[in-house]
């Protein structure tokens, strides 16, 4: 079936890279981006338009790290640093979830609220609880949500949602069995290095090898963490280390933050297709730091940005595009190292987290759509006619759920 887009088509195919159509045309073959068209061919003259008028067509946003159970407590414990943070709401919070009815209402509000605000993709943790996961699983695939998402596996130091090892491997285990989703699959996920005994990363470096499962988990994202690692893993000379030694530092591994990562740990990210995923809020609302964005994409890390809720203070993908913005900012007065520009940031937030699921950073024939529908008509009224650059500059500054109209996914309408 050939449905077709009509409206001004904006995309960032590549870092860096903005290309905006007035008014184009966005094709479709069965939800298959077919092409894009500043006119359309006679061969589609007969097919259904949807005329979006003079609304912006974008690719949707990718969040490639967010905490699943930690939505309840949005907004709390911003006065706290990471280690205590954790103590004091996280592990709480997250215990929680063994209540399976709790577990429904809340993943499914949150499911809502992403496809809302115009994110599609996410990488995601759950808690520790393999019943509640796979809930978290059946709600984003209900909703339109694509992507991954993981058990959450911890041993030790983890308070209240402590479990012992030999839970940690046999849930995951039963996670594992029952993940039979279209659009969800599953990826394995240590919350962190100094919540995994020896025991536990050794098991689950194992099963991303006998069943090549992709990995995430968190890196050098606060100094006391970075420490305690080291007093932990004391034959690690860096942090990093301490995955790879379990086979968990691989192409395609997830790390979270990446705040000081030296040119070393950088270097052994680039060198094994690690990505690192940037979470600007976070890193502030936590006092961990600003992380070398550009740093490390110019030694050849892959980046993509993460709203990590909820260190992060907000779902949306825009926000943490526009705080990766001004993070960058103050990194350059700090450090001189050149800020993000708001198509380079827009790109992190959206195609970087497409390509890493295999589509494309803009609308890349071949590939189903993944896009939101603007309407930035509610927006300050300007002094002069503005750009479709300028229009699309203040709608990643500016847009709310009321001005996202349309959010398709996979190539169908989940808005």
């Amino acid at each position: 079936m050939t449905d077709i887009l009509h409206g001004n088509l904006i995309q960032a195919p590549s870092f860096g890279v903005l290309e905006t159509i007035p008014r184009g045309y966005l094709v479709l073959e069965d939800g298959v981006i077919e092409d894009v068209y500043r006119r359309l061919p006679e061969r589609y003259a007969a097919c259904p338009v949807t005329d979006w008028g003079q609304g912006l067509i974008m690719p949707s946003f990718a969040d490639l790290h967010l905490h699943a159970p930690q939505y309840p407590m949005l907004g709390m414990g911003m006065d706290l640093p990471l280690l205590e943070w954790l103590d004091t709401y996280t592990f709480r919070t997250e215990a929680r979830f063994e209540d399976l009815s709790y577990a429904r209402r809340v993943y499914r509000q949150l499911a809502r609220d992403l496809i809302a605000s115009g994110t599609t993709r996410v990488a995601m943790f759950s808690s520790r609880h393999a019943a509640a996961t796979l809930i978290l699983m059946e709600e984003l695939e209900r909703a339109g949500v694509t992507g991954l998402v993981g058990k959450v596996n911890m041993d030790r130091n983890a308070g209240l949602s402590q479990e012992t090892t030999e839970e940690s491997v046999s849930e995951t285990l039963r996670w594992l069995e029952n993940c039979r989703f279209r659009l969800v699959k599953p990826i394995l996920t240590p919350r962190f290095t100094p919540a995994c005994s020896d025991s536990l990363m050794e098991a689950l470096g194992k099963l991303a090898a006998e069943r090549g499962l992709p990995v995430q988990s968190h890196l050098s994202e606060n100094r006391g963490e970075i420490d305690w690692v080291g007093q932990l893993h004391p034959d690690c000379a860096q942090y990093w280390e301490s995955y790879r030694k379990y086979g968990l530092w691989k192409k395609g591994t997830l790390m979270a933050h990446c705040v000081h990562s030296d040119p070393r740990e950088q270097e052994a990210m680039a060198r094994e297709g690690v990505w690192a995923v940037h979470c600007a809020a976070s890193n502030v609302n936590l006092c961990s730091g600003t992380a070398p964005v550009r740093e490390l994409l110019n030694r050849g890390v892959p980046v993509a940005l993460g709203s990590d809720i909820a260190g992060g203070d907000s779902l949306a993908m825009n926000q943490a595009v526009v705080m990766a913005i001004r993070a960058s900012k103050l990194r350059q007065m700090e450090t001189g190292e050149p800020f993000l520009t708001v198509p380079e940031a827009y790109y992190l937030g959206s195609g970087a987290g497409h390509r890493y699921f295999g589509g494309g950073g803009g609308f890349q024939p071949g590939t189903k759509l993944h896009a939101i529908v603007v309407d930035d008509s509610g927006f300050p009224e300007p002094a002069r006619e503005l750009t479709l650059s300028e229009r699309f500059e203040r709608a990643v500054y500016l847009m709310d759920r009321r001005s996202i109209k349309a959010v398709y996914s996979e190539g169908v309408s989940r808005l």
